[in-house]
């Protein structure tokens, strides 16, 4: 052997150095291997119905924004905006709140938005959804000490 005390890829003197410390990520209990039973969940909780009544700040997402763009942008963070909050992938937006973001033109947008999101059962039987969230416009005077509330459906 011309090594000399180099050891060689697969080969150690003093046991493995380089690995965790024994006992550090393997499931052993006295030295023998114990069964660890993995809980798969099944996807998401079942979807419930709900409404809630959130404020959009569109200021801050149309910044660096250029004009001409600014009011479809306006639209397309309110669609992103109802998909986190109600994970879902159907997103309706009303009419109402379409008219009030394009009020002020292309370019000038308004600040703030506070919109009402229901998640409500698809009735069509053929969708791919079984759900989808209807966004409606709720006018306010003010955005002050607003918080998110939960609507009580009738």
């Amino acid at each position: 052997d011309t090594s000399k005390g180099r050891s060689h890829f697969g080969s150690s003197r003093l046991g493995s150095s380089h690995s965790a410390p024994a006992g550090v990520g393997d499931s052993r209990v006295g030295g023998r291997h114990k069964m660890v039973k993995i809980v798969k969940k099944t996807g998401r909780k079942g979807q419930e119905p709900v409404t809630r009544d959130y404020t959009i700040h569109l200021h801050k997402l149309l910044q660096k924004i250029q004009f001409k763009k600014r009011a479809s942008r306006a639209i397309r963070e309110i669609r992103k905006f109802a998909a986190r909050a109600m994970t879902t992938k159907d997103i309706r937006i009303d009419t109402k709140l379409n008219k009030f973001v394009w009020s002020n033109g292309i370019r000038n947008v308004p600040t703030r938005v506070r919109v009402r999101l229901s998640r409500k059962r698809n009735e069509d039987e053929e969708a791919k959804e079984k759900m989808f969230t209807l966004v409606q416009h709720v006018p306010v005077e003010s955005f002050k000490k607003l918080q998110t509330e939960t609507v009580k459906d009738e």
